[in-house]
């Protein structure tokens, strides 16, 4: 099995364009793999400019305002908790859903800064008409080293594709996070106690550097 550290950096760098698309263009993807391609772009051209990059906050705000619409923050909180989602409180499921996002775009947001020169290979897909869930498989390669299959969940919502769920050579994102909170939770004694440390690591790392 992967390392954690390379699961959770294959997952940034292929979710959110890290990557230049070399092998097919936009007309010739089907409407899933079209939201990849879109998010990508997007996020790839505005990080081009160096001068952007040095407000982390402000990447961070601007790769949150691209990801929203494409990612289905509510059901991936849902699946990483599990059972522990039926348990919650209302305000406990609702601050773990923001501070959750802001970890995930965060670390996303680090990845687009930090590294680059990936590229995106999309493999065929069968999608059956009329179809709402669907399993989108991709290749993700960097010069010099090993490639990384990552495939993603994704649910047709009120005709938006979204993705919901990220495999990185086979090992699941809601899986491997489930775990994460599941192991924290019994360390710190309650799942109030991990939000409240998730959302002050979420606020250290969107702090200014101090010079």
């Amino acid at each position: 099995m992967k390392t954690k550290k390379h699961i959770v950096f294959g997952l940034f760098a292929a979710l959110l364009g890290l990557m230049s698309i070399t092998e097919v263009i936009a007309g010739e993807l089907l409407p899933p793999q079209q939201v990849i391609q879109s998010v990508s772009s997007q996020i790839q051209e505005r990080l081009r400019d160096k001068s952007f990059t040095q407000n982390f906050a402000q990447v961070t705000e601007f790769v949150n305002g691209v990801i929203d619409p494409h990612a289905d923050f509510d059901r991936i909180s849902v699946l990483v908790l599990g059972k522990l989602w039926k348990t919650a409180t209302n305000e406990e499921q609702e601050r773990f859903k923001h501070e959750f996002q802001k970890l995930l775009v965060r670390t996303y947001s680090r990845a687009f800064v930090e590294f680059n020169n990936w590229s995106i290979r999309y493999l065929p897909l069968a999608m059956e008409s009329g179809a709402t869930k669907i399993l989108v498989k991709t290749e993700v390669t960097q010069p010099s080293k090993q490639n990384v299959e990552v495939s993603y969940r994704m649910l047709l919502s009120k005709g938006n594709w979204k993705v919901y769920d990220i495999m990185i050579d086979g090992v699941s994102l809601v899986t491997n996070y489930r775990s994460t909170f599941s192991e924290q939770i019994k360390t710190k004694g309650s799942l109030s106690a991990v939000i409240d440390d998730l959302a002050k690591r979420n606020v250290e790392a969107l702090a200014p550097k101090k010079s």
